[in-house]
């Protein structure tokens, strides 16, 4: 428990300075109607095309609203400032917006303000971690090009005609497209974004329910109402504070003494009793969540046609369902695809894709393995980070599973990393021998944003360089598809060549978790497992 004695100061000093309340009740570190809510550090500012982590996410979500939004209980794409996305051809959109959209400033939302923000997140200068979702927009190869410097400032393929029309054209057909538009990179910015940049990064200006009343990097984040916000979705409470923990057991510790309204990642410690200890106050929710192994494909040893009879050898030795019985008790599901069950099946989920090869089958497991020519290197080595202390646990279970499988008490081992940014280091410098652990949250509720960016070739998250032209070939077909069934069809005849391939070890779909006080109401996750802080009514 590394930061509970830390992380008690800290709330304390937190709730100094936001109420003249003391230490020691929810109340009196938001106030009266105020959400307290555990978090973490985003690993980033909170620009929203430099944001790609769950915690920063969670901001974004309060203080923006784009072209679309995903439904908080269904995922469903659905518009919001935007009145209507049409194509005659799936590369050539128009976009027109609501009237009446404001950002808290005052300032219209009006097509500028998306254009502009586009322009922003896809500048190579601006170093912006989520970039790469503007690649689909015509121009983005002189703006952010793979080497040398940018020679153009802006995307070609963005044009403003109004104050509420711009269009949008694409540098290959993407039929999918109107769907990506609700995640946070594509939300407008307002002038002082651009005109006072660290001003609005201290304190960021946005079009969403919420409004940021201070922030101290490190320790806490409180928003407030907005009063004047213009959207269909007010929030149903006087504000939310955000305060930060290193360590997840002692934020549902504050939970139980009542010090903490809200933890949304329920520790595996606490999965036994957290019934009990909440009275019922507990959410386990599916999310668009797919934890997986992935492998270093760059080291030949495991990009072989009898190392692909090995993986698919190593699948068959995990027992999925005890593991996840016995650890994650309920919050984990085997998985049996390459996806999610939050798609549902018209989206693209389809149970038992994986087939035989993710049944628990010590005897096959062993046959493969056998005819694969053995692990690579003699041992299998899992690697992870370990400074969350919650993956070594599983990394064991799964090292023990493999080594009962293959009757070897030393064919696996599991490789611990200090850091997550460690470990993410050695991923992106390609020094991984073995496998490692990988997950995948959804950025968008499509089944192409489970399958491209992992396993395209040269993909903005293939971090094994796994490639393969029959895969390309079927993603290029069903981005370019405009019925969207066909489209889909398309995406899965590419699963099919990860699962043939066995390019990465599905492990289990996980779901979103949620402890809260007795003070709260209508608390949900929605399927990205990031709380609907709107909704939430405070007694």
């Amino acid at each position: 428990m590394r930061g509970a004695a830390r992380v008690g100061w800290a709330v304390c000093a937190i709730a100094a300075c936001l109420s003249a309340g003391a230490c020691g009740g929810a109340a009196g570190y938001g106030g009266a109607g105020v959400v307290t809510s555990s978090w973490s550090e985003p690993e980033n500012p909170l620009e929203p095309a430099n944001t790609n982590d769950v915690q920063g996410g969670k901001v974004l979500d309060m203080l923006f609203r784009g072209l679309k939004r995903y439904d908080p209980k269904t995922a469903e794409a659905k518009n919001w400032l935007a009145r209507s996305i049409e194509t005659d051809d799936a590369r050539h959109y128009t976009v027109r917006l609501k009237d009446g959209w404001t950002f808290s400033d005052g300032e219209r939302v009006t097509a500028r303000s998306f254009v502009d923000a586009w322009n922003y997140g896809a500048s190579l200068r601006n170093k912006q971690k989520n970039a790469y979702f503007f690649g689909y927009i015509a121009g983005y190869d002189k703006v952010h090009p793979d080497s040398g410097g940018q020679t153009a400032d802006t995307l070609s393929g963005l044009k403003v005609v109004d104050d509420r029309t711009f269009t949008v054209t694409l540098s290959q057909k993407f039929s999918g497209f109107p769907d990506i538009l609700g995640y946070a990179a594509f939300a407008p910015l307002p002038r002082v974004f651009f005109t006072d940049h660290a001003a609005w990064v201290k304190k960021p200006v946005g079009n969403g329910p919420y409004l940021v009343d201070s922030y101290a990097r490190g320790s806490a984040m409180a928003l407030r109402k907005w009063d004047g916000y213009p959207g269909p979705d007010p929030a149903r409470n006087v504000g939310v504070t955000l305060l930060v923990y290193t360590d997840n057991n002692t934020a549902y510790t504050d939970v139980l003494a009542g010090n903490l309204d809200l933890v949304d990642d329920v520790p595996a410690t606490q999965l036994k009793n957290v019934e009990t200890d909440l009275d019922g106050r507990y959410i386990n929710t599916p999310a668009g969540i797919l934890q997986t192994l992935a492998f270093p494909y760059y080291d030949p040893r495991w990009n072989t046609g009898a190392a692909r009879k090995v993986r698919t050898g190593l699948s068959m030795a995990i027992n999925r369902k005890q593991i996840t019985e016995t650890i994650f008790r309920g919050t984990r599901t085997p998985a049996t695809d390459w996806t999610s069950p939050v798609l549902g099946t018209a989206g693209g989920y389809r149970p038992g894709l994986c087939g035989h090869a993710c049944d628990y089958d010590p005897a096959g497991a062993r046959r493969l393995v056998r005819e694969g020519g053995g692990i690579p290197g003699g041992r299998l080595t899992i690697t992870y980070n370990a400074d969350t202390g919650s993956h070594k646990q599983w990394v064991d279970a799964v090292c023990n599973s493999i080594n009962n499988a293959l009757a070897d008490d030393k064919a696996c081992v599991g490789r611990p990393v200090g850091t997550f940014a460690d470990f993410r280091n050695q991923i992106t410098q390609r020094r991984m021998s073995g496998p490692f652990r990988a997950g995948w949250q959804m950025d968008y509720p499509l089944i192409q944003n489970f399958l491209q960016p992992l396993y395209y070739t040269g993909g903005s998250s293939n971090d094994g360089t796994w490639s393969d032209r029959r895969f390309d070939r079927l993603v290029d077909r069903a981005n370019a598809e405009p019925d969207q069934a066909e489209a889909v069809t398309l995406f899965q005849r590419a699963e099919e060549v990860v699962r043939d391939e066995m390019a990465a070890i599905p492990l289990w779909y996980q779901n979103g978790s949620a402890g809260y006080s007795a003070r709260l109401s209508d608390v949900a996750l929605n399927p990205f497992s990031v709380p609907v802080y709107n909704e939430i009514k405070v007694s």
